[in-house]
Formats: C-alpha cells, sequence, structure tokens
C-alpha cells in the first residue's frame, strides 16, 4: 500500500467518524510537491470532548488501535496499525493560532480531505526549529515557489 492509498482510507474513515482534521506536517508539504518523506501522518483536530470519543471510534475504523505516546508532555494521540499505519493526531501546532484558521487556508482535495497550506506547514516547521524541520526547509521552500509561479 503507498502513502495515497493510505491517505484515502484515512479520509474515509475520518468521514464516518465524523471527525474534521487538517493534514499537516511533512505528509502535506509532499502533498504539495516537497521533496520530502515522512513514516506518519500528522492531522490538526479541535480539542474537544466529542473529538476524544471520535478518535477511539477512528481507530476502531481503522482496525487500528489509539494511544498517547508522550502523556504528561503532549495531547498528541496517535492511531497505529501494523506493520505501516501511523496518524498522530495533534491539537495545537506551531505557529497556528486556531484550527479555523487553519482550516480556511487550506486545500480540499477531490477526495475531501483537508490539507494545510504550504505557508503554514512552513512557518510552523521554523517555529518548532527541530533539526530534521530544518533540513526539509530547502524542499518546502522550492514546493512553495512553484505553487506560487503558478499562480
Amino acid at each position: 500500500m503507498n502513502a495515497l492509498s493510505f491517505l484515502e482510507e484515512i479520509t474515509r474513515a475520518l468521514k464516518k467518524v465524523r471527525l474534521e482534521a487538517v493534514l499537516i506536517g511533512m505528509a502535506a508539504g509532499a502533498l504539495q510537491g516537497a521533496d520530502v518523506t515522512t513514516r506518519d501522518f500528522d492531522f490538526l483536530i479541535r480539542p474537544t470532548k466529542a473529538n476524544e470519543t471520535k478518535l477511539r471510534l477512528l481507530a476502531a475504523e481503522l482496525h487500528g488501535y489509539l494511544s498517547q505516546p508522550y502523556e504528561g508532555v503532549s495531547t498528541m494521540q496517535r492511531v497505529t496499525r501494523a506493520p505501516y499505519l501511523q496518524i498522530d493526531l495533534l491539537t495545537h501546532m506551531h505557529a497556528v493560532r486556531s484550527f479555523e484558521g487553519l482550516k480556511r487556508r487550506a486545500t480540499r482535495m477531490r477526495s475531501g480531505l483537508l490539507v494545510a497550506d504550504i505557508d503554514d506547514i512552513i512557518r510552523s516547521k521554523r517555529a518548532a526549529d527541530r533539526p530534521k524541520d530544518r533540513a526539509a526547509m530547502p524542499a518546502l521552500e522550492a514546493a512553495r515557489a512553484r505553487i506560487k509561479n503558478k499562480t
């Protein structure tokens, strides 16, 4: 199974459990043409009680399990299914003030998947300032240049 197949499956499951989420991180950058790779899919969701329930439903729908790998340090939740599927669901994104703003700037793919705007991805990666984010910055900025030149 390739990344697009996983994303189609995830999108169907998100719709089924009615969990609104925006794809962020390197996978979102890759969908916009950045020459980057990642081993997981990161999504931003709203921090609500209803979404806590929906996360359990999402894990069941994907035949995976839900965990909180950094409990006490982070509110991130993870859906994992062996051997390859890992989805990290976050309620906070560096340098992004609100889910609503991120969603408004996102692109909706034909499948219904919401993908964060490349500018939001770059801003977040700069704010996080981790070595892996700094390493990916040239590829993300090149993708942004290609996107901006098309418009």
